[in-house]
């Protein structure tokens, strides 16, 4: 399903993301905001919040909920739907989500950081076996194996849908809550994983006792690296570069929040995604204007 075009997209909710929203809506622009509703796991766990101006010493769950409330107050609404990519059209940006395909004339990322490292592998293999989506790429495994990682017991239900497409899915649980999945045709392989490989058309987890060999690897996280989530984005690592306006080595495209590096502040993360949507808000204004010359 498609959505009517809107003028900036911002993924993430976390201070940035929320600053981001909060900025672009004052400035009469049309937001779609993805994330979590309760914001950013981040920020709840906060036991104590000592340098946000005007807030001392506030919990990171009243922060949270101080956000939500202005989100809720403002009329944005979040879209609780993964992004898994997002690619410059030209003129807009298309946004691959778990289910559905969005559109946007401008995109802010504040996605935060990614925890862990990419696995050996897992960057070559991309496209070649390795699918950050299991809802999207389900159809291609009819009557095949596959094979999930899942960082989170969330991940439980992308596995169980595979399922029903797949003759056999190896679903590997990456955290310590015991999986609860029923469907027949799963096995629940435990291991830590180590490297991915392709060979003779087939993908192959290696954990550290065994290997499992698969049509493919599902490797579902709650986040995507900058440079796989958006292709030809220049970045540093794990970060994306951007200049002093948050503007990143795409045209149209910002970046805001812990994203953008150290430090890893909320103070900092605010004010970024504030400069990221009046940014963003000016970019669409030169674009309508170089139309009406």
């Amino acid at each position: 399903m498609s959505q009517t075009r809107v003028d900036i997209a911002i993924i993430g909710t976390g201070p940035a993301g929320v600053s981001a929203a909060l900025t672009a809506k004052i400035r009469n622009k049309s937001v779609l905001l993805f994330g979590k509703k309760e914001l950013s796991g981040k920020v709840i766990k906060s036991h104590t919040i000592l340098n946000y101006p005007g807030l001392p010493e506030v919990s990171g769950e009243d922060m949270a909920k101080a956000m939500k409330d202005h989100l809720d107050r403002m009329g944005i609404e979040i879209t609780e739907e993964q992004v898994t990519n997002v690619y410059a059209m030209g003129e807009y940006f298309a946004i691959q989500g778990a289910k559905n395909m969005y559109e946007a004339s401008s995109v802010i990322l504040a996605t935060g950081v990614m925890p862990g490292k990419l696995l050996p592998g897992e960057e070559a293999n991309l496209g070649r076996g390795v699918s950050y989506c299991a809802t999207c790429d389900a159809a291609l495994y009819k009557g095949k194996e596959a094979t999930v990682l899942g960082y989170s017991p969330k991940e439980e239900e992308e596995a169980e849908f595979l399922a029903e497409v797949a003759d056999r899915v190896y679903y590997v649980p990456v955290y310590s809550e015991e999986p609860g999945i029923s469907a027949d045709n799963i096995e629940i392989i435990k291991g830590t994983p180590k490297e991915i490989r392709r060979e003779d058309n087939k993908s192959i987890l290696v954990l550290g006792d065994r290997e499992i060999a698969s049509d493919g690897i599902f490797v579902l996280r709650d986040a995507v690296s900058p440079g796989q989530l958006v292709p030809g984005l220049e970045t540093e690592g794990a970060h994306i570069i951007t200049d002093r306006d948050m503007s990143t080595s795409i045209k149209g495209l910002y970046a805001a929040g812990d994203i953008t590096g150290t430090p890893y502040q909320d103070a900092k993360a605010v004010g970024e995604g504030n400069v990221a949507a009046i940014s963003a808000v000016g970019y669409l204004a030169s674009i309508k204007a170089q139309k009406e010359v």
